[in-house]
């Protein structure tokens, strides 16, 4: 059965991940917008990053505005600023600004030797849909940036990178001076967000680079090597980097927060002089507008209003550091195998679960752990999995797991709760719809803890009673006392008129079954408290109980024939148990329990963990009726007064040397000092044996005359 079930949850899992993987494969814009969304919530839980401390951001920002002027300021200023993070030893100079139009000859003339003086001024400019011409000596420039190594494969003619039929350029005077160029176009996703940077792009046959990507061909003095093939850009190199683009040429961003994570310097503070001498040295510095009245601001998985200078800082320190998200055939290897791992570990795991609410946990379990795996995935080595499609084939297992267990297995389970719960104990009805298998006839031998309730004198009682009267005094009294039964995990095996036969161990598993045994028994006795109570309130007569408590081996399992059987329990350890709920008569106790009982608890070592919950004395060694092998037995109380246990003791010592004078002066003064009913007794069996000394050979064993 069981594994004919797995196999069966085995199956739901591989027909879920497969499912999954062909809707993955087909690429559909909903689930890949969806999934989108849950990687910006992936990126963001990440944190903020440290970005490379070589890429500088010199900023046009509210502080620079407020002090040189509204922009766009004179070309002058401009000049100024380049002059100035060449002194303060910039390496590499990018411009997110394009001047695309004359101002006065004397500010062009000014700007354009700044960029040639300095030898390391990229100059920005950017691609329009609609048509414009520009001026020969700016395509000219423009045409000196293009990427210059170009290896096609497969007589690849069709390359899938973004291309623009105009340019919008710096003035010719500006363009010419500027050692290379690139281009700033920011295309964001169709739902406005930024995720991905165009490094390339095609105009007029050539490929040209980015604003970000030029930047780095002239900081790490590198030629930008483009290879292609028939679906499209295969590599993209620079030196030792190579830059992880998809084969339209976009990089995915490695975001390192929002605006302000990269060192930002106001533009006016290098204007004037304000920082120490070479605090810029070795850096690559981008110049763009930061404030927000300039509009240049994106919106981005981590900031809505991301400024644009920064994405193109942000594309260099990921080359730099080689911090890149990386999405290649390893990572859509990687996410089809999370989509079947983590739906079989679900599927394979609920195969072993019958309970609704543990294979809820155990799937927001498996979905936590995915989370987990993929985060860690992501931060430790940036691989850019999926987290939609796996989700989804969790939750598919799931779902369908649930659904084969409540439409096929649940029917079966309901069609034999109703068949047996009639005849059946109901912690049996549970196992039976676990394991069918137990209908069969037979048992199997189990060490267990049996426990038998019955009401004194209830034969008088009935006869003072109604019948009515009866049925409700057993009713309040049986059903309260079964529920502390099963509350402590055992299972109620039948009702013998007013006594009640339980079994710990059996049919479930409960390691510590003489523990469960006692503290149900003092439970029933702290109930029946209540109990009277309410019967003296109804006009109905008190009650007292005894209880006997053994543990043994017994033969526990279906008992009767192939029409009509009972799970119940079969031995002497049930026969013992139950003489001994009658000694209680006897030795005037409520709770008597074995040696056999005791010995299981020390076995287990459970006498440690309840010092003070469970109190008990030796009461006597006994022959029962029908038994020639006497045992030691037990008193078991809450409230047994330590001392008086002592002097009991060191009484019954007495009692069993012959002292019979010594022990019962002892037993009077316990009763009468204490009221302790059962040194009463004693000391009666004192007198008898005084009157009528037992022999030499006496052994100290009382043999029970009465059931």
């Amino acid at each position: 059965m069981k594994l004919h079930r797995f196999v069966i949850f085995t199956a739901i899992g591989f027909a879920s991940a497969a499912l999954i993987i062909f809707i993955y494969s087909r690429k559909i814009d909903f689930f890949n917008a969806v999934d989108l969304k849950l990687k910006d919530v992936r990126l963001k839980t990440r944190g903020t990053a440290v970005p490379d401390k070589r890429v500088i951001i010199a900023a046009i920002d509210g502080k620079s505005i407020n002090e040189l002027g509204r922009w766009p300021w004179d070309r002058k200023i401009i000049a100024r600023l380049v002059e100035n993070l060449k002194l303060y030893g910039a390496k590499t100079i990018a411009l997110d600004i394009v001047f695309s139009e004359p101002s006065n000859p004397g500010s062009d003339k000014q700007l354009a030797d700044a960029f040639r003086s300095s030898g390391s001024v990229v100059g920005g400019y950017f691609f329009r849909e609609e048509t414009e011409q520009s001026d020969s000596g700016s395509l000219s420039a423009l045409e000196q940036s293009r990427i210059k190594i170009l290896k096609i494969r497969d007589n690849a003619t069709d390359v899938p990178i973004a291309g623009y039929s105009s340019v919008e350029l710096n003035i010719p005077e500006i363009a010419q001076s500027a050692v290379s160029a690139g281009f700033f176009n920011i295309i964001q996703d169709s739902d406005g967000i930024l995720r991905s940077s165009n490094l390339l792009m095609i105009y007029d046959g050539n490929v040209y680079p980015s604003l970000a990507l030029s930047a780095l061909r002239h900081y790490l003095g590198s030629e930008i090597i483009l290879e292609a093939a028939q679906y499209g850009v295969d590599n993209l190199l620079m030196g030792n980097h190579r830059m992880p683009v998809d084969e339209s040429g976009k990089l995915t961003l490695n975001y390192y927060g929002k605006g302000g994570t990269f060192k930002t310097i106001p533009a006016v503070d290098i204007i004037k002089n304000r920082l120490k001498s070479g605090s810029l040295n070795d850096t690559v510095v981008f110049v763009g507008p930061t404030e927000i009245g300039l509009s240049d601001l994106r919106t981005t998985p981590v900031d809505p209003v991301l400024p644009g200078v920064e994405i193109h800082a942000t594309v260099a320190s990921n080359a730099l550091q080689n911090s890149f998200i990386i999405r290649d055939g390893r990572v859509t290897m990687l996410d089809m195998a999370f989509i079947i791992i983590f739906a079989l570990m679900l599927t394979t795991s609920l195969s072993f679960i019958k309970r609704t609410i543990i294979a809820l946990a155990l799937f927001l379990t498996v979905l936590g752990l995915y989370f987990s795996v993929n985060f860690m995935v992501f931060k430790n080595y940036l691989l850019n999995t999926s987290v939609l499609f796996p989700i989804a084939s969790i939750t598919m297992a799931y779902l369908c797991s649930e659904a084969y267990r409540n439409l096929i297995e649940e029917k079966h389970s309901r069609f034999l709760k109703k068949a047996f719960t009639s005849y059946v104990s109901p912690a049996l009805v549970g196992e039976i719809m676990k394991n069918p298998d137990m209908l069969k006839l037979g048992g199997e031998k189990r060490n267990i803890t049996v426990l038998f309730s019955d009401i004194r004198g209830f034969t008088t009682i009935s006869e003072k009673l109604t019948p009515e009267a009866l049925v409700h005094l057993l009713n309040q009294y049986l059903g309260p006392m079964t529920d502390i039964v099963l509350q402590h995990r055992g299972t109620l095996d039948k009702y013998i008129g007013d006594a009640i036969m339980a079994l710990y161990n059996a049919p479930l598993d409960v390691e510590d079954h003489p523990l469960q045994a006692c503290r149900s028994a003092l439970v029933m006795m702290e109930k029946l408290k209540d109990l009277n109570v309410d019967f003296k309130a109804n006009g109905l007569p008190a009650v007292d109980i005894g209880i006997g408590i053994n543990t043994g081996d017994v033969i526990v399992g279906n008992m009767g024939t192939d029409v009509r059987f009972d799970y119940t329990a079969m031995g002497d350890t049930v026969n013992l148990s139950s003489r001994l709920e009658g000694m209680n008569k006897i030795y005037k106790t409520h709770i008597i329990f074995t040696e056999f009982t005791l010995d299981k608890l020390k076995t287990l070592g459970l006498l440690q963990q309840v010092s003070g919950e469970i109190r008990f004395r030796e009461l006597d060694f006994i022959k029962v009726k029908g038994k020639d092998k006497p045992v030691t037995i037990y008193e078991l109380s809450a409230s047994m007064d330590e001392a008086v246990a002592e002097k009991f003791e060191e009484a019954l010592g007495l009692y069993r040397k012959q002292s019979f004078n010594e022990a019962k002066e002892i037993f009077e003064r316990l009763e009468s000092e204490n009221g302790d009913k059962s040194a009463g007794m004693f000391a009666e069996r004192c007198a008898e044996f005084i009157d009528n000394p037992p022999g030499a050979d006496w052994d100290g064993v009382y043999t029970a005359k009465t059931k």
